[in-house]
């Protein structure tokens, strides 16, 4: 009889820590979906602020830090780039200011194939496809997009941007719903 209780006691120790374990696995993927979901929203007000030329709403999804950090290629092949916040804000801020109208140049902005990669509880990586519209929808521009965040005090920051587009390639707006996966890109060549 003792050993049947034995076994029975260790049966229900096991079943119960195989219990925990799982109920904890299930806390830690909500968690995450929760925090990529912040992540996103972030990502996307950060787009709509700009468009929308509200400053302080677009300056509000930034980490103003020394580290922070801008990179985009430009439809004449150069680059430009911003290193620190006072860096960012000071041509960021000004081109707002000096373009205080709401503008509809991108009227819809496409996001696909979004990977994120934690480092602990306070910073992600996340790279994804982006597809900008033109002002009548009709053409896409496609590029690279990176991100790197940080969560201070509480909320997740941009601490970089880094976009690659391809001015060349546009890509009609009927074939957007096609794209699920880029595949085939390497360095500019086999372009969708």
């Amino acid at each position: 009889m003792k050993t049947l209780s034995f076994f029975v006691t260790i049966t229900l120790l096991f079943w119960s820590c195989g219990k925990n374990a799982d109920e904890e696995k299930k806390m830690q993927e909500a968690h995450l979906e929760s925090e990529k979901k912040a992540i996103k929203t972030v990502i996307e007000n950060e787009t709509e602020s700009f468009f929308a030329r509200n400053y302080e709403a677009w300056k509000s999804n930034y980490a103003q830090t020394d580290y922070a950090f801008q990179a985009w290629s430009n439809n004449d092949g150069t680059f430009d780039s911003n290193v620190g916040w006072d860096d960012i804000n000071k041509q960021i801020g000004k081109y707002i200011a000096e373009n205080p109208e709401p503008v509809s140049s991108h009227p819809k902005v496409e996001r696909k194939n979004m990977i994120y990669k934690f480092y602990g509880d306070d910073v992600a990586y996340l790279t994804w496809d982006q597809f900008n519209s033109d002002q009548e929808e009709k053409n896409f521009h496609h590029s690279k997009e990176v991100r790197l965040m940080e969560k201070i005090n509480g909320q997740w920051k941009i601490v970089c941007v880094t976009a690659f587009w391809d001015y060349k390639n546009l890509i009609p707006a009927n074939r957007l719903p096609l794209i699920q996966k880029i595949a085939n890109e390497s360095r500019g060549k086999n372009k969708i």
